[in-house]
């Protein structure tokens, strides 16, 4: 088996991101896959260009993207993923779009693929923070996710694809008090361990993860 893990460059001015620097330190084979890795720009349009590409490529049986979401304490799978771009600042390209449908045939949003409650309890069982998301955000994170799961669907791809989110790492909050953060180490163990979960489990379990509001 194959996974695909891609991880976002840099963007809003930060000189690193830990997305992609832990994807860089994921181990190249867990649970028997084999993990191949992509760099994808923070940008709209190319960034689900060069994911398909790879797909194409690769011919993996699972995707999984990577992003950061500054803010967050906890890594965190993503349920799902909407239609629409509205982007509070411009990507890595200098574009800007705001309530624009990421692709005007595709449904208002698509499910994540992977057994993301599944991801979720692993990396709480490897004792690192996480929690199920339902959002994705309208930026370059959510475009990616919705990109890649509209690409499986319209072409009719039995792989598996989702996203997982990780909070900054300690040297990106110096000057950002009171933001959390999460050292490199224990966001590279918490992906590996969310990886270990998806050949693990077919379908996903039944864990109440819901929210009143």
């Amino acid at each position: 088996m194959k996974l695909l893990l891609t991880g976002f460059t840099p963007f809003a001015g930060e000189t690193i991101n830990p997305a992609l620097e832990a994807v860089k330190h994921v181990k190249p084979e867990i649970a028997g896959m084999e993990i191949v890795k992509l760099e994808v720009p923070t940008v709209f349009g190319e960034s689900v260009r060069l994911v398909a590409e790879a797909i194409e490529r690769e011919q993996p049986d699972f995707v999984l993207s990577v992003g950061q979401a500054g803010g967050r304490a906890a890594v965190t799978p993503e349920r799902v993923a909407i239609n629409v771009d509205d982007a509070r600042i411009p990507d890595n390209a200098g574009q800007q779009p705001i309530d624009v449908p990421i692709f005007a045939d595709g449904e208002n949003a698509y499910f994540a693929t992977l057994p993301v409650k599944a991801m979720t309890d692993a990396i709480r069982n490897a004792g690192l923070p996480s929690a199920l998301s339902n959002t994705a955000g309208t930026y370059v994170c959510n475009h990616l996710m919705y990109g890649v799961l509209y690409y499986l669907h319209q072409n009719h791809k039995s792989i598996k694809a989702g996203f997982i989110h990780v909070p900054y790492i300690p040297e990106q909050t110096a000057d950002k008090p009171g933001v959390p953060s999460m050292p490199l180490d224990d966001i590279v163990r918490a992906l590996e361990a969310a990886i270990a979960a998806i050949p693990a489990h077919e379908t996903d379990i039944k864990t109440a993860y819901g929210r009143e509001c």
